[in-house]
């Protein structure tokens, strides 16, 4: 079997967006494409082939230690952030809110895709998942602000609907439309017993 299998799942991305300064505000902007670069997106408040360790990885490093940046890209499914919305008992969650780089629609259980996925554009334009992005306390100031309040807070509405991070493998364009299939690894799942 090979280390990477391509599966029948495909999805659209819908959105695609980029955080100017994130000491500014964790909002991000809509693009109608961008290009990823091995550094991420040119202008991302997260682009770079390295980034200080934070509370994210605290049990492997001292906080600031320089490390491999894979959060280059936050990705959110839009079947999820209907969900939020939702358990928000909010219209919609505009993922500019988020901080998200890209949002994908039509591929089932988004947040859960197993890490080292790739997710590939027909151009051959590469992301390498990192791992399920958590939700992030910010991100309830920036809804509060925007929205005046929902039922719900955003960490509890968005636990497991948060989508992923992801880095640059091969670089290129992408576009809102652009088709993407994921590509998952051939192992089994690690079973330490």
């Amino acid at each position: 079997m090979p280390a990477l299998v391509p599966t029948e799942y495909t999805g659209k991305i819908v959105w695609l967006g980029r955080v100017p300064d994130r000491d500014a505000s964790l909002k991000s902007t809509a693009m109608e494409e961008v290009f990823a670069s091995f550094a991420g997106v040119s202008g991302e408040a997260h682009a770079g082939l390295t980034r200080p360790s934070d509370s994210r990885v605290l049990s492997q490093y001292p906080r600031d230690t320089e490390i491999r940046n894979v959060r280059q890209f936050s990705i959110v499914s839009a079947e999820d952030l209907r969900a939020v919305a939702d358990a928000m008992g909010l219209a919609v969650v505009d993922p500019t809110w988020l901080g998200a780089s890209m949002v994908i629609e039509g591929i089932p259980d988004f947040t859960y895709i197993p890490p080292t996925s790739r997710l590939q554009s027909e151009a051959g334009t590469t992301l390498t998942v990192d791992m399920e992005n958590l939700p992030c306390h910010l991100v309830s100031k920036v809804i509060v602000d925007e929205t005046g309040a929902g039922n719900m807070p955003f960490k509890q509405a968005a636990k497991g609907r948060r989508g992923v991070t992801a880095w640059v493998e091969r670089e290129g364009m992408l576009r809102l439309g652009d088709q993407i299939t994921l590509h998952v690894p051939g192992q089994r799942a690690w079973q330490p017993e």
